[in-house]
């Protein structure tokens, strides 16, 4: 694959692990790390002084370049209070029927402050950084820049991956629709933006003509699709499902346990969990979502389901959680970090020999 990405940001192999907030825990980071890889830390539900303590955790567990990942949001938000209160009764009624004994509550404030979070990314000075939801700021660019940190922004269409590269970034990441969890779309309506990733590749390869590289991400669950990806002109492969089965994801074991068994058809686009779209498993709670959430913006729904996420992966439910997750979800294969690193390396290798065999004979 493409050399000069890995080489600029010193790793060994062009590959990525996604940074899925909630379920890349500084263990999962630095074992992708240390196998080569660039273990990435979902730093975007973290206080800032969370995200020095796991970068502080990340750092203390092995010296290879990692990235941090950040939303993109405003420092504060308005909510409507009498959505919030209806949304609340029907979430509180839910848990009831579930048998779960927690209810919802008004957080002191429904996400952290970007800003501060920034600045604390900037303070932890990763050798990447990503972000999603948006594009920072010229001012926010340069503090990276003066860091020497490497800036990778998410797109989810060619209009998207311009406006990174306009902006400056070093990388962009290509979502397609196969991959999981929150769509990171800012220019378009979530609907509009869930282009397949072997089609929005080439398209914005050919957009950008070299300007920068371009990451894939959305359903590459082995080496094979690595091979894919790089023959239609990704510089790296960031793959997500394929680690929540890791024994160093934090992902709640229930989830995990029930990725193995994911249908093609059961994955789905689902805003009922936080208010924002994103790609995971079609269980009892999307099922049942109370009509009430539906109208509610992220970051707000997601703090009021923040109870009940917990609580259900305390019992085991799998079936109330946010099981997010890829569209080839069924393609995990549990195994530690480090070794799936290695698995994946190797498909890709067998892959692009059995390619180049086949050209020749």
């Amino acid at each position: 694959m493409n050399s000069s990405f890995a080489s600029r940001l010193g790793i060994e192999h062009p590959l990525i692990q996604a940074p899925m907030s909630g379920s890349t825990p500084p263990a999962l980071v630095a074992a992708v790390s240390d196998a080569g890889g660039l273990g990435s830390l979902g730093a975007g539900y973290l206080e800032p002084q969370g995200i020095l303590e796991q970068a502080a955790q990340v750092c203390a567990l092995g010296d290879r370049p990692y990235a941090i990942n950040l939303f993109v949001l405003p420092d504060e938000f308005e909510a409507d209070m009498a959505a919030v209160a209806e949304a609340r009764a029907q979430l509180d009624a839910l848990m009831v029927r579930e048998g779960l004994d927690v209810r919802t509550h008004l957080p002191a404030r429904w996400a952290p402050r970007f800003s501060e979070q920034f600045a604390a990314l900037c303070e932890a000075r990763p050798a990447a950084a990503s972000f999603a939801f948006g594009v920072i700021s010229p001012a926010q660019l340069r503090e990276l820049r003066q860091r020497d940190i490497y800036v990778i922004g998410t797109a989810t269409t060619v209009a998207e991956a311009r406006a990174w590269a306009e902006a400056g970034a070093d990388a962009v990441c290509v979502q397609g629709a196969e991959a999981g969890g929150h769509r990171g779309t800012f220019l378009h309506a979530a609907e509009d933006a869930m282009i397949g990733l072997f089609a929005l590749l080439p398209l914005t390869v050919r957009a950008l003509a070299g300007s920068i590289p371009v990451i894939a991400a959305g359903g590459i669950m082995d080496g094979r699709g690595m091979l894919a990806a790089e023959i239609l002109g990704a510089a790296a492969s960031q793959l997500g499902t394929a680690f929540l089965t890791c024994p160093e994801s934090s992902a709640a074991e229930a989830w995990k346990q029930d990725l193995p068994r994911v249908e093609e058809h059961q994955v789905t686009t689902i805003r009922g969990f936080s208010g924002r779209a994103a790609r995971g498993l079609r269980n009892r709670f999307v099922e049942a979502m109370p009509d009430a959430v539906q109208g509610l913006p992220y970051p707000v729904l997601n703090a009021l389901t923040a109870p009940l996420r917990r609580a259900a992966a305390a019992a085991g439910r799998g079936d109330l959680l946010s099981e997010w997750c890829g569209q080839a979800a069924g393609l995990v294969r549990p195994q530690p970090a480090a070794e799936l690193v290695a698995r994946l390396m190797h498909e890709y290798r067998l892959a692009r020999r059995a390619l180049a065999h086949s050209q020749t004979g």
